[in-house]
């Protein structure tokens, strides 16, 4: 299997509830099995060597266990509802695209596993004790384990109602869609299919396309309607390389596609068969929705989402919106360090083999400020942040067309604010912002 099929496998098994339970039952069956077979054996005597070992007969034991197999079941089931409940505040609060980031919480998944695993190994002790006075049989060993996981279940329980209440404070889920999108700029930056070109070379690459190109490609079109999740740039290489062809790539991960759609552009058009399209096809993962796993615009859209939720009238929260700000500003300041690779993208015997559409720092500003600017103009605080995190980005750039595109926004923030702002002395401050955010950009 490709590693991008892998990848989205992964992620979809990483956003569920169900993957992690099932391993920790499974385990759970595992020990029980393990526990039952050291109990049954005859040559082992360890209950007589460890006092604090569980040593009572069989109707105790039974009481025990059927008191820690109901008991988990109640928990678990508070725990779920607990989970629901936070769910929907994410959903109604931050917005529904945040709901598979508190599905992807490991420690969620780890509690409710810890339950349904403890009331699992339970059930399949207590099976096995015999109370009959000639074959009677007591697991001690397993039950003292039992006893051990109830109490490990306690403290589960302690870590999640802690877990529960910080996890749906605002600040703390700006920071883990921030801790996403950084992961990804550092996974995804520079991104290379084959081997890319440097600035320099750009010109030549041009050259290197057929002047027919355009007359003579044929179109590859899509088999599926969905989401570009990823694309499987080694095999669209591979396939490129083996047959001799030209690949332009009209499609990057994040945008939807329609069925029949275009995805790839072939040249020569002569070698464009049924299973040259096929294997085109399968190397885009399509899905119902985005994903951070090539497409860093979709942690840029979960930040902005936040900030333009809390610029809504019915919630008015500049400061939610501010605290966004700041960490799209540091995530565009750890995107400027990055290089960005170039669109031609050629095999180890220099040939150019792909012409790829690669994300630039334009879509990330754009995607960053856009929205927030838009539904923002009238917001004093809100204003004098963004022009402010542009004179930081600003440091951070050494390329003339990202300087271009943050005057760029800082010219349309400063005008939006002329209209959306009353206050003359409001708009005097902003426009000091606005002055600072320039100079810091005409110095680099």
């Amino acid at each position: 299997m490709k590693y991008a099929k892998l990848s989205k496998l992964w992620d979809s098994l990483h956003s569920s509830f169900w993957f992690v339970p099932t391993l920790m039952v499974v385990l759970a069956l595992g020990l029980s099995f393990i526990t039952i077979a050291i109990d049954q054996s005859r040559e082992t005597n360890i209950i007589g060597e460890l006092g604090w070992a569980y040593s009572l007969g069989p109707s105790g034991s039974r009481a025990i266990l059927s008191a820690i197999a109901s008991s988990m079941v109640s928990v678990a089931t508070t725990a779920f509802s607990i989970t629901i409940v936070a769910l929907q505040l994410a959903s109604s609060q931050f917005g529904p695209r945040l709901l598979r980031n508190f599905m992807q919480d490991t420690g969620n998944q780890v509690v409710l596993g810890t339950f349904i695993s403890t009331f699992v190994y339970s059930l399949m002790v207590l099976r096995t004790i015999n109370g009959v006075e000639e074959n009677e049989f007591v697991p001690h060993i397993a039950v003292t384990c039992g006893i051990g996981l109830a109490i490990a279940s306690i403290g589960v329980l302690i870590y999640f109602i802690h877990h529960s209440a910080s996890s749906i404070q605002v600040d703390q889920v700006i920071k883990k869609v921030g801790s996403d999108l950084d992961d990804a700029i550092e996974r995804l930056f520079p991104e290379k299919i084959g081997r890319g070109t440097s600035r320099q070379q750009e010109e030549q690459s041009i050259a290197d396309i057929p002047p027919n190109f355009d007359r003579v490609s044929c179109s590859i079109k899509a088999s599926s309607t969905g989401y570009v999740q990823a694309i499987d740039d080694k095999q669209l290489m591979q396939v490129a390389t083996e047959k001799n062809l030209l690949l332009q790539i009209q499609q990057r991960p994040g945008r939807f596609v329609v069925q029949g759609g275009e995805l790839v552009r072939v040249f020569p058009e002569k070698k464009v068969n049924k299973q040259l399209a096929a294997q085109i096809n399968d190397a885009f993962v399509f899905g119902s929705r985005r994903t951070e796993q090539q497409d860093i615009e979709f942690s840029i859209d979960q930040l902005v989402e936040i900030a333009v939720r809390a610029l809504s009238p019915g919630i008015n929260d500049p400061f939610t919106a501010i605290r966004c700000i700041d960490q799209l500003n540091a995530a565009l300041c750890h995107f400027a360090h990055h290089e960005i690779p170039s669109r031609y993208r050629y095999d180890n015997h220099d040939q150019l083999r792909i012409i790829a559409e690669p994300i630039v720092f334009t879509d990330v500003a754009d995607a960053a400020f856009n929205q927030i600017r838009q539904y923002g103009q009238s917001s004093v605080a809100v204003t004098m942040r963004l022009l402010e995190a542009i004179a930081v980005i600003a440091s951070f750039t050494y390329r003339t067309s990202d300087q271009v595109v943050l005057r760029r926004h800082a010219d349309m923030i400063e005008r939006g604010s002329q209209e959306g702002v009353a206050e003359e002395l409001d708009r005097k401050a902003i426009k000091e912002r606005y002055l600072a955010a320039v100079k810091a950009i005409e110095q680099h």
